[in-house]
Parts: C-alpha cells; sequence; structure tokens
C-alpha cells in the first residue's frame, strides 16, 4: 500500500486572496471554491490525472480560512526552484512585485537560497536553479 501526498493545507484570514496569490506566482489553477476554502494544482495535473496511478497524483495546495492571524515562524516551508535555463533573479523580483517579501530567519548571508514570506507572511524558499 501506498500512501499519496494529496495536499499541503495552508490557513488564511482570507483564503481567496492567499489563494490567488499563489496561483499566479507558481502559475496554477483554481479547481475548488467555497467561501472557507480553495484548492489548486499544477495546470497540467488535470490532463495527466487519468494516466497517472493514484500514487503518483502531483499533490494540490487546500487554502483553509481561519479567524487567527498567523503568529509565528512556519515549522514546515515551501522550496521553490527556477530551472537553469531561467534567471533565478527576476523569478525573486517577479514574486516581490506580486508582494512578496525578503525575510531574515536566521539564514545567514552565504546561503544558496532566498527566503521569501507570501502576502499572509508565509516563508517559503527560492533555491538556486536547477536542470531537474
Amino acid at each position: 500500500m501506498a500512501l499519496r501526498w494529496y495536499s499541503n493545507v495552508i490557513e488564511s484570514t482570507d483564503t481567496r486572496r492567499l489563494a490567488r496569490w499563489w496561483a499566479e506566482a507558481l502559475d496554477w489553477q483554481i479547481i475548488y471554491e467555497a467561501e472557507d476554502e480553495v484548492v489548486l494544482i499544477p495546470r497540467w495535473a488535470q490532463e495527466l490525472r487519468p494516466k497517472l496511478s493514484f500514487e503518483q497524483v502531483p499533490p494540490g495546495l487546500t487554502f483553509v480560512r481561519v479567524e487567527h492571524e498567523k503568529r509565528s515562524k512556519n515549522r514546515i516551508h515551501m522550496d521553490l526552484a527556477p530551472h537553469s535555463s531561467d534567471d533565478r533573479d527576476a523569478e525573486i523580483a517577479r514574486l516581490e512585485s506580486l508582494g512578496a517579501k525578503r525575510i531574515d530567519v536566521g539564514q545567514g548571508p552565504d546561503v544558496s537560497w532566498t527566503v521569501l514570506a507570501d502576502i499572509d507572511g508565509n516563508e517559503f524558499c527560492v533555491l538556486s536553479s536547477r536542470e531537474q
């Protein structure tokens, strides 16, 4: 038996706003939207889904509404990486133009990644460019 990584759940006081931000940041699509929940998946996932076994279907992002604001550093975060053919600095600038902010979580000056926070303050990293 294999478990499928189904989704990462992100809490927010404004699920629609945050989900739309991540949809634009990742170029993903919204596949479900309600007052208190929004679900995103990669654009290509819907097309490939019938061809994949259950455990091969990629995870999505689920945004659920909560009443409380974010109060501390995330215990889990996403690492994003541009392809080596892309301009990493341009991608970081694009995310900042969408409202992301550079933040210091104690990473030091010599790391190969940049720590950002989304419009709700959730930390994520943009890693160095990669082939895969």
